[in-house]
Formats: structure tokens, C-alpha cells, sequence
């Protein structure tokens, strides 16, 4: 038997095939549109670096430009302020910001003037500040420090974002908060927060060590009080995890001596030792834990994650409302609370209170050189 097929029209399948390839194509550019809708570039972020020709300056500035602190798809535009004699490392400080031709960075303003390096930053890294030099009194520094806190809270008072968060990293950290919040006062205290980051990052580190374990299996260990000698480095809530869970460090780390002796001072004394070993205090850490500090309180901490953060005592723990001391905070949607609830023993509760009476002597002589 034989059959005879129909004859096809190639005409109407070849217009049938286009405009199948035009729908798809079609459908293609909408699904492109559609996620170049949700992928439009944020706006730039406004970041302030006081102090931005020295050494820390130096090393956080490529950190924030490359995306550690704010994140990988946040651009950003920098303000670099310096002293007047520093004027010439601080351009060439901006200068290889220009050349290292960093993606997230919309833009360099290098400056000696403040007013011009305050106007509408959403966040600033104070680490300008006159550092104690040999033969000079405790007081000498603070009034010095006093002064140049005052004259920078007044800037940002007046020409910062009305959301600008500040953290302070030059010492006396706690105390100079302290004084930009006396003379900003129209920007939260909420938003007024010192570095006690690398303190707690240090922590973190001797514990790791000390265990054999990666540094990132070590968390919640809490840096109380000022970011001095007395600071309490606390390891009585801190754990590491395993495959079998969260473990507490007391029961990791037989030697509770050291936890209560050793580990303490090394935390105390970590500056002191790498100023002896590098002739210059810490740069690079402390630039780490600065970004830490604001990627954290911008991005939030981590599920079940507690960090240390110097802000404004409201009472927590027996601490004297006022003072910017230390806590351990957690951080949600650029706001940061104090964890409350946690037990406090006897040898806790002394460190905590030495290092309040402290930072209540050390606010004391602040308010003794503005009145001078």
C-alpha cells in the first residue's frame, strides 16, 4: 500500500519559528529588565576618617573602599581630614585611593578643613587624636583631647547626615565619645560608639590559640568596661563550637588559672606589647576591628553572635547611666542593643566596677578641662 503525504508549507512553519523567537526573546530582555530593577546601584555611603594620613588612616581606607566594612555591593564616597602639617601625606593618601581603581568608590575629598570633611557623612571613624608622648601628664593629653573632640563634635553637630554614626577609635576612646556627645548633641547617643572591637578581637585570638582551634569557631567573649589597662576581657559566656555543639571555654580550658590571670593581662597588655615589638602602635588591627565594628552594627551580628561595642550606659549591669562603657551588644538593622541577662560573679562584678570608676575619673578630668 502506498501513502501519500501532505505537502508541507515550509513558508508558514518558517513564520511559525520566528515568532516563537521573537516571544522568547522577548521574554528574555523583560526577565533582564526585571533584575536590573532590583540590582539598581545604592546610593554612596558618606564615610568620614579622622586622622586619614596616619598609619591607621592608611589601612582602613583601601579596607572600606574594597568593600570589608559596608559590604561588596555598597558604594561609597570617603572623606579623608588630617592636621594642616599633614596635608601633603593626606593627598597622597587619596591619591592611591584614586590608582588602586576601586569599584565601590565613587569619589576621594581630602581636606585639613573639618567643616568641609563633616559635610553630610552618614557614618565617621574618629581616629584623629594626640597621642600621650613621653613626660606628659594624664591630664596634659585630655585637655588636648578634650579640645580637638569638641571642635570635631561641633562640625558634625552641624553639617553631618541627620543619621550620622560615629565611632571613635583615638584614645582615650571611652572619654572622647563621651566629649563628642556632650558637644553633638543632636545626634543620637545611640549613635555615638567607641572601639573596644579589637580588644574583643584579641580575646578572641589568645582564646583560639590557647585551644588549638580556628578563630571562627571562638564566640561571645565580652570586653567590659573602658578601653584601657582595666578593661575585663570575660570568658565566662564564651564558646567554641564543634561537631557536637556550642561548648563553653571553662570546660575547654582546663586551665582556669590562666583564664582568670594570663589571658586577662595578655588581653590588657596586647598594645603595650606591639608597641614594643614595632616601635608603633597597632595600625592594622586596630583598622580590622574598626571595620568590624561598622560592618556589624550596618549588616548586624550573626544569629546567636554577641560583640563588644563602647556606648552609652543606660544602667545595664550596675554601670552608671551616662558613662560610654563597653557592653556586649547585639545588632539588628544598624541599631545595637545591650544583651541583658547574663549572670555576673564575684570576680566579674569587681573588674567591671574597677574599670567604671575609671572611666567616672577619667570624665571627671574631661569636665574639669572644658571648665579650664
Amino acid at each position: 500500500m502506498e501513502f501519500v503525504g501532505e505537502e508541507i508549507d515550509y513558508t508558514f512553519v518558517i513564520q511559525k519559528v520566528l515568532v516563537l523567537l521573537f516571544c522568547v526573546g522577548l521574554s528574555w530582555k523583560m526577565i533582564i529588565y526585571m533584575c536590573n530593577l532590583l540590582n539598581i546601584e545604592k546610593d554612596p555611603i558618606r564615610v568620614l576618617i579622622t586622622g586619614a594620613a596616619g598609619n591607621i588612616g592608611y589601612a582602613i581606607a583601601p579596607m572600606i573602599a574594597r568593600g570589608m566594612m559596608l559590604g561588596p555591593d555598597q558604594p561609597m564616597i570617603l572623606h579623608l581630614l588630617d592636621i594642616e602639617p599633614a596635608s601633603s601625606s593626606l593627598e597622597a593618601v587619596k591619591m592611591e585611593l584614586q590608582d588602586s581603581a576601586f569599584p565601590l568608590l565613587k569619589g576621594v575629598i581630602a581636606t585639613t578643613d573639618v567643616v568641609e570633611a563633616c559635610k553630610d557623612v552618614n557614618i565617621a571613624i574618629m581616629i584623629g587624636g594626640f597621642p600621650r608622648i613621653a613626660g606628659m601628664e594624664r591630664k596634659d593629653v585630655m585637655s588636648k583631647n578634650v579640645v580637638i573632640y569638641k571642635a570635631q563634635a561641633s562640625a558634625l553637630e552641624r553639617y553631618a547626615s541627620e543619621d550620622c554614626k560615629v565611632l571613635v577609635v583615638a584614645n582615650p576612646a571611652n572619654t572622647n565619645a563621651l566629649v563628642l556627645k556632650e558637644f553633638a548633641p543632636s545626634i543620637p547617643e545611640e549613635n555615638i560608639t567607641c572601639l573596644t572591637r579589637l580588644d574583643h578581637n584579641r580575646a578572641l585570638a589568645q582564646l583560639a590559640d590557647k585551644l588549638s582551634v580556628p578563630v571562627s569557631s571562638v564566640k561571645n567573649v565580652i570586653i567590659w568596661g573602658n578601653h584601657s589597662s582595666t578593661q575585663y576581657p570575660d570568658t565566662n559566656h564564651a564558646t567554641v563550637s564543634t561537631k557536637s555543639g556550642d561548648r563553653p571555654i571553662k570546660e575547654l580550658a582546663t586551665d582556669h588559672n590562666w583564664l582568670k590571670n594570663e589571658f586577662i593581662t595578655e588581653v590588657q597588655q596586647r598594645g603595650a606589647a606591639i608597641l614594643r615589638a614595632r616601635k608603633q602602635s597597632s595600625a592594622l588591627s586596630a583598622a580590622s576591628a574598626a571595620c568590624d565594628h561598622i560592618r556589624d552594627w550596618f549588616l548586624g551580628t550573626p544569629k546567636g553572635t554577641w560583640v563588644s561595642m563602647g556606648v552609652c550606659s543606660d544602667g545595664s549591669y550596675g554601670i552608671p547611666p551616662g558613662l560610654v562603657y563597653s557592653f556586649p551588644v547585639i545588632c539588628e538593622k544598624g541599631s545595637w542593643k545591650i544583651v541583658q541577662g547574663l549572670s555576673i560573679d564575684a570576680f566579674s562584678r569587681e573588674k567591671m566596677d574597677d574599670s567604671a570608676r575609671e572611666l567616672a575619673e577619667e570624665k571627671d578630668l574631661a569636665y574639669s578641662c572644658l571648665n579650664a
